[in-house]
């Protein structure tokens, strides 16, 4: 009780040390109490190992992540059409990282659908322009049909699913291009020429 009284006694007298000192006893509580919620709130100390989802469909890899109280964002996609589509190629973290519970998980997937492509100018190309020319965009199948034309080896057309190709078109980079080239008229040409000459003279021959 003494001591009570003398502190009581303290206070009374210096009214400004008294203020001072009870104004950084409350700073210290808040600022504890600030540092213990922030601890809570970010889950300060704890962590977890990412898994490895490379390799598995999207649906498989999200699963997995969720389970472990991960969340999921898909940052790119790519076309490959070695891989089913969906598949996880790449993530970050990377596999085995430890980070804190609750922490997004990006993905690089294969695209779900086949990568569009602009058809070039290609009309009027020779048949090796015309051909390098969608093989060089990532096509891998370019058949060829030859067409009466009296231009040799002259692209005149292509289709896709039956459907005759404009420049400018987008189509999937899986499709099957058929370029309709000229056959040219003069080796045809020349053999009816022949042709006609030699009945001519068979004719005459018969007539004498």
């Amino acid at each position: 009780m003494i001591v009570f009284e003398k502190i009581k006694l303290f206070f009374k007298n210096h009214r400004i040390i008294a203020n001072v000192i009870l104004i950084l006893i409350v700073a210290w509580a808040l600022c504890t109490f600030a540092m213990y919620f922030l601890d809570v709130w970010t889950h300060h100390g704890d962590q977890v190992q990412v898994p490895s989802v490379k390799g598995m469909s999207y649906t498989e890899a999200t699963n997995r992540l969720f389970a472990e109280d991960f969340t999921v964002e898909i940052t790119d996609s790519i076309f490959d059409s070695s891989m089913r589509p969906g598949t996880v190629v790449e993530q970050s973290p990377n596999p085995g990282a430890n980070v804190k519970p609750g922490r997004t998980v990006y993905l690089t997937v294969v695209a779900f659908t086949p990568k569009m492509v602009t058809v070039p100018y290609y009309l009027n190309a020779s048949l090796r322009q015309g051909r390098s020319m969608f093989e060089g965009l990532g096509f891998k199948r370019v058949d060829v049909r030859m067409v009466p034309s009296e231009y040799k080896d002259l692209v005149l057309g292509a289709h896709y699913n039956g459907l005759p190709l404009t420049p400018g078109m987008r189509i999937p980079i899986t499709a099957k291009i058929t370029l309709e080239v000229g056959l040219g008229y003069g080796a045809g040409g020349d053999e009816d020429e022949e042709g006609g000459e030699s009945e001519n003279t068979e004719t005459e021959t018969v007539t004498e």
